[in-house]
């Protein structure tokens, strides 16, 4: 009698990876960024002046992503990788999660730029929309692809070991930290802006990202598109008041969502999902 097909399991990455993940991410993007740092007369010389386009700012951008593609496939092989990518088709959420991305997260840049006084110089207001579609696909293909490695790899080992609220926390200060170096190069965004602010503010995106992340099953998706929308240049410039305005989003977020942000077990766990299994979402308020 001919047995039954058994279907095979990819390798579980443990939560120390976690280690390797790291050091790859941070020391790929400080290494690069430290060049311009502390050799800045060769590193002009040789690869140029840095700015936000700069193909080694780009790959300083993408560590997090690169960390967690090799990991994926140092433990679970190319079919590992595949199903680690699969995690990008998902999309389905609840409506209060969609009009958060596509209306809230916009309303609490004006909202920030409105404090400052600025609100009416965002660029979907000053600019022809011709002339910023450039810009606008250069930044869908920057920022988002972090979330390879933040939300794809390190958010699901976290919430392994604690609670959502714990590991968006943890994941939030580490995420704002990484990005130190570049707000001493003259040539990045990051260098008009304070850093505490930033922070608090990653810390704050990060606490709102993870409800987004476990009601949609582990959408590495959505978490680019909700990074995008946070570098959407259409949007006004609002620092640092944005940072006000996310954390208050942020505490009325947890707070809803209270039961499952603070029970350790509930959140998504998967780096690689099983083959041929569905995530199941963790609910939470907003999800009718």
């Amino acid at each position: 009698m001919k047995e039954p097909a058994v279907r095979s399991r990819p390798r579980v990455l443990p939560f120390f990876a976690l280690l390797p993940f790291l050091i790859i991410a941070f020391g790929l993007a400080w290494s690069l960024m430290g060049l311009y740092l502390f050799a800045t007369e060769w590193a002009v010389s040789t690869f140029g002046e840095i700015s936000g386009s700069h193909p080694l700012f780009v790959l300083a951008v993408y560590s997090p992503a690169i960390a967690a593609i090799l990991l994926v496939c140092a433990y679970s092989g190319i079919g590992g990788v595949r199903l680690y990518l699969s995690r990008l088709l998902l999309w389905r959420t609840s409506v209060f999660w969609w009009l958060f991305l596509l209306f809230g997260i916009p309303a609490i840049y004006f909202a920030g730029a409105f404090v400052k006084g600025n609100a009416m110089s965002a660029p979907m207001i000053a600019e022809p929309l011709a002339a910023m579609l450039p810009v606008i696909g250069f930044m869908m293909i920057l920022g988002p692809v972090e979330e390879l490695g933040w939300r794809g790899l390190a958010l699901p080992l976290l919430q392994r070991k604690f609670a959502p609220v714990w590991a968006g926390l943890i994941l939030g200060l580490v995420w704002g930290i990484w990005h130190l170096p570049a707000f001493f190069l003259s040539g990045t965004p990051q260098s008009a802006w304070g850093f505490t602010p930033f922070l608090i503010g990653s810390i704050a995106v990060s606490l709102i990202l993870t409800p987004l992340f476990n009601r949609s099953g582990g959408s590495i998706a959505l978490a680019m598109l909700f990074h995008f929308q946070l570098n959407n240049p259409l949007w006004p410039d609002a620092q640092p008041y944005d940072t006000f305005f996310f954390a208050a989003a942020a505490a009325v977020i947890v707070f809803l969502n209270r039961e499952a942000m603070f029970r350790r077990g509930s959140g998504v766990t998967e780096v690689v999902p099983p083959r041929g299994e569905q995530r199941q979402p963790v609910h939470g308020a907003g999800d009718e």
